[in-house]
């Protein structure tokens, strides 16, 4: 006889075969396009780029995490510029700009979506939430120093960011504090057409190791 607990745990286990397990790739090193953005059909998209295997994936972000390892652990600069992450000398963890061994690469690609079919070539990257223990940032760094802050929750959300279609682009992802980071992001633009297309509010799970 099979009783209602199998069947309840039958019935678990066939949901699980349908709808999969969340956060099923988890990703430390190597290259991947954090916010990658395409146009399919008349639809804008976002998903995230796995280049860390041949041929490249897009994943679906809810189904990443994306690993800050210990050894992106590095120390706030001096200097006012760099007053957003913290105090100088204080620890924070940074996925880097320019590429490192053992260390995530996350970039920003809009290489897939075609000249012509939005207003101005460009589509404009929201930050909309953060939650996680400490505060994030996206940024980056050029020539004399020079410090460009593109996301910051610790000053207020949501941040947006412009960004030119066919591109391609890194920065420094950066933690204040050891821990797990959902960080929720939406890509929207104007059609050349006219009328207003959005990718919908994609989340992104950061697991930062002390």
């Amino acid at each position: 006889m099979i009783t209602r607990l199998a069947v309840a745990a039958l019935a678990a286990g066939l949901a699980l075969i349908t709808t999969g397990t969340a956060h099923a790739t988890t990703l430390s090193s190597g290259h991947v396009d954090v916010i990658d953005v395409d146009w399919t059909g008349s639809a804008l998209t976002l998903d995230l780029r796995d280049g860390t295997v041949s041929p490249a994936v897009d994943r679906a972000p809810s189904t990443v995490t994306l690993n800050a390892v210990p050894a992106s652990k590095s120390t706030v600069p001096s200097g006012s510029a760099y007053s957003f992450l913290g105090a100088p000398g204080s620890t924070f963890w940074v996925l880097p700009q320019n590429s490192v061994s053992g260390v995530l690469w996350p970039g920003f690609d809009t290489s897939g979506v075609p000249s012509g079919v939005l207003l101005n070539n460009s589509v404009s990257v929201k930050l909309v939430s953060v939650t996680g223990p400490a505060d994030f940032s996206v940024y980056t760094t050029g020539f004399g120093g020079s410090v460009s802050v593109w996301f910051d929750s610790g000053n207020g959300l949501p941040d947006s960011r412009t960004l030119a279609i066919n591109s391609h682009a890194h920065a420094n992802w950066a933690f204040e504090a050891a821990g797990t980071y959902t960080a929720v992001f939406e890509v929207t633009a104007t059609k050349a057409a006219g009328g207003a297309v959005t990718t919908g509010q994609k989340s992104y799970t950061f697991a930062v190791q002390p």
